[in-house]
């Protein structure tokens, strides 16, 4: 009998990290080995444990489950990862898939098309919730630019220009010509406004 598949679980809510512990485990080919709740500690853990696939939940403390993707495309090349969420946007599909991401599934996922979709992963497929893929397809691409997306992020928590430019290393002039051009691209009227489209849209 080959050896077990072996699972790293990283998400911010401790009670749907035991859950999916509890799902994952009950396959004789599945062993959770490891479980962290910020994305910056996703790689080290991955290591340390020696996970082959990585669970990622996207809204995590420290870096989210795109950017702990990324890293460990990075870092580790041989373990691949898997994006588990609530949030099935089309533009998060997209930016997960650009930053290494093998799979991306929804939490709502059947217990058993989850454990065949880690399956599938590990054995070096692409596994793809239909609904969104459908949904990307027919979203359009992300129009905004890297420096717009970042501008953007910052916009979020409501902070001022001054402050965004010094986040973001940039002038605050440009700072406004990145959030003008944001606006434009997403047909509102205001950053706040235009932060949350974009948000919504899973482009930042």
């Amino acid at each position: 009998m080959s050896e077990p598949i072996r699972l790293l679980l990283a998400d911010d809510q401790a009670l749907v990290r035991g859950a999916l512990a509890a799902l994952l485990d009950l396959e004789s080919d599945l062993v959770v080995v490891a479980e962290v709740g910020r994305g910056d500690e996703v790689v080290d853990a991955a290591r340390e444990h020696a996970a082959d696939v990585c669970l990622l939940d996207i809204e995590m403390p420290g870096a989210d489950g795109i950017e702990a993707a990324a890293a460990l495309r990075r870092h580790l090349p041989g373990v691949r990862s898997l994006i588990v969420t609530t949030f099935g946007r089309p533009g998060y599909l997209r930016r997960a898939i650009d930053a290494g991401a093998s799979g991306f599934v929804v939490k709502d996922t059947p217990a058993g098309e989850l454990a065949d979709a880690v399956r599938r992963v590990h054995a070096g497929l692409r596994v793809i919730d239909p609904t969104l893929a459908t949904e990307s397809l027919t979203s359009g691409d992300n129009p905004l630019t890297q420096r717009e997306s970042e501008v953007l992020r910052a916009a979020l928590s409501g902070a001022t220009v001054a402050t965004i430019a010094t986040q973001v290393h940039l002038s605050a002039g440009t700072v406004r010509n990145h959030l003008s051009s944001a606006i434009g691209k997403t047909g509102t009227a205001t950053r706040a406004e235009a932060a949350r489209v974009a948000r919504e849209r899973g482009w930042i």
